[in-house]
């Protein structure tokens, strides 16, 4: 029986279309035949330095082509990846190195490392490529989570829930072209769009950190068809003089990870009106959950869509939970946290959501993030929803802050625009006949900037409420 195994894909590809470009970054490619013979080179190399089935190999670097084949030769020897975040300092990274317990530190020239990624393929292996013992439900990789909703922790993938997540995604959207990752190779993104392409020998182009002109400039050159954006990178492309770059090649326009407005979607059909739309919802642990098709973008405004064909999902006291082939293992070495959000074959998402008459899925916030205030519950961002729509407001998130005499009170934490004021009491009356009275903010801070995280560009509440206690401390000078 054949076994689901990452590193056949790129066998795979590198038989079928060798001279093809698998990746490309910053002006350096990789075919899918160089890349294959890489991934075999460090393989050995690696096998040389006692690396086998199971142990880890922390990847402590910024984006580049390279990581590809390191990617699949740790896939040929069962060896478990552990990409770090390249922007982490020494504080941060310091708890997960602890975590993965690594067999071995690789890195670019710009951190500290056991090895670099450039020593290793300048390396000359003694043995022969071969198969080494490797089971699909072995660990391929470990995503740290974001860290929004308390400690990091490593989320397992295994061979099988790697290859069909990218089944699932890759073949459900053919034709297509080039795939313009905007997403960085610590992240899961970064990974599971691109396997996705690899599965049908499709060129990947990593273009770093949302860079805008650098994203159409990809698109351009490489006549991308893929083009997936954040929300908030979608506003700046459309915001921007796209003439100096031919798009018509855009045969994509996708969209997710955060909450996307009806007027974005709008303004996107109407600028590419030649593209379809999907917005996907998903996670590290659970996969591609539901995706938005097209022909309801439109229609059923601020749903993720109907469950994917192999996803099953219930509503546990309005806890989102999804049931799959392709769940992550659990997190790694954190028992306690895997038994609480894997339960029963269910991994419970953390999130509140609705599902209408249809099937299809809303969220409407996280189990984490849900205000209590004078003993009712409010969805954070349900508020966010309606006061982004105040002529006032250029962004804004709202978030709970302890109260003495509510437990908690609905704060907006806003950034104005330039020349208008909002005060508390003029957000109250917008949201009269949109939400209930006590859905309504209390208390309005004025901030500079929404704080999100960086790749997904997810509201990072905590830190909003922990602004707001510190502004409430009596000034230690007097």
């Amino acid at each position: 029986m054949q076994r689901l195994l990452v590193g056949e894909i790129i066998n795979a590809a590198a038989a079928r279309t060798p001279g093809v470009v698998a990746v490309a970054h910053e002006g350096r490619e990789l075919t899918y035949a160089e890349v294959a013979t890489a991934a075999d080179h460090l393989a050995v190399v690696l096998s040389e330095k006692g690396i086998g089935r199971g142990d880890r190999i922390v990847w402590w670097g910024y984006n580049t082509v390279d990581a590809v084949p390191l990617y699949f030769a740790t896939a040929h020897l069962g060896a478990v990846l552990v990409p770090l975040n390249p922007s982490f300092g020494d504080d941060e990274a310091k708890p997960l190195f602890e975590l993965a317990d690594a067999s071995l530190v690789i890195s670019d020239d710009r951190h500290p490392g056991d090895v670099t990624l450039a020593e290793l393929l300048a390396q000359r292996g003694n043995g022969a490529s071969g198969r080494w013992e490797v089971d699909e439900d072995d660990a391929h990789m470990i995503f740290f989570t974001s860290g929004t909703t308390g400690r990091s922790k490593g989320v397992v993938l295994s061979h099988r829930t790697e290859v069909i997540r990218s089944m699932l995604g890759g073949m459900s959207t053919w034709p297509r072209g080039a795939t313009i990752c905007m997403f960085p190779q610590f992240h899961m993104a970064g990974w599971a769009s691109t396997l996705e392409a690899w599965v049908s020998s499709e060129t990947v182009v990593y273009v770093d950190g949302g860079n805008t002109e650098q994203i159409l400039s990809a698109v351009d050159q490489y006549r991308g068809y893929r083009l997936y954006c954040i929300p908030a990178v979608w506003r700046r492309v459309l915001d921007m003089d796209r003439s100096a770059w031919d798009l018509s090649c855009v045969g994509q326009a996708d969209t997710g990870t955060s909450a996307t407005t009806p007027a974005l979607l709008a303004e996107i059909r109407e600028t590419f009106p030649w593209t379809t739309t999907t917005i996907t919802y998903g996670s590290t642990e659970a996969g591609l959950v539901s995706r938005m098709w097209p022909q309801d973008v439109l229609r059923k405004h601020g749903s993720v869509g109907p469950p994917g064909p192999t996803v099953r999902v219930r509503l546990d006291e309005g806890e989102l939970a999804v049931r799959s082939g392709h769940l992550a293992s659990g997190y790694f070495r954190n028992p306690e946290a895997t038994n609480e959000a894997f339960r029963d074959g269910w991994f419970y998402t953390g999130e509140l959501a609705e599902q209408d008459d249809e099937g299809f899925l809303y969220i409407v916030g996280r189990t984490k993030e849900m205000i209590r205030t004078g003993g009712e519950w409010v969805a954070p961002v349900e508020v966010d929803a309606v006061l982004q729509g105040h002529a006032s407001i250029l962004d804004v998130a709202v978030a709970g802050v302890p109260d003495e005499h509510w437990g908690e009170v609905v704060t907006a934490f806003v950034v104005v625009r330039p020349g208008h004021t909002v005060v508390v009491e003029d957000l109250r009356q917008f949201c009269e006949g949109k939400l209930t009275a006590y859905k309504h903010p209390r208390r309005v801070v004025r901030i500079d900037e929404v704080p999100r995280t960086g790749t997904t560009g997810q509201i990072q509440r905590r830190a909003l409420t922990a602004l707001a206690v510190r502004q409430m401390q009596p000034d230690a000078s007097g």
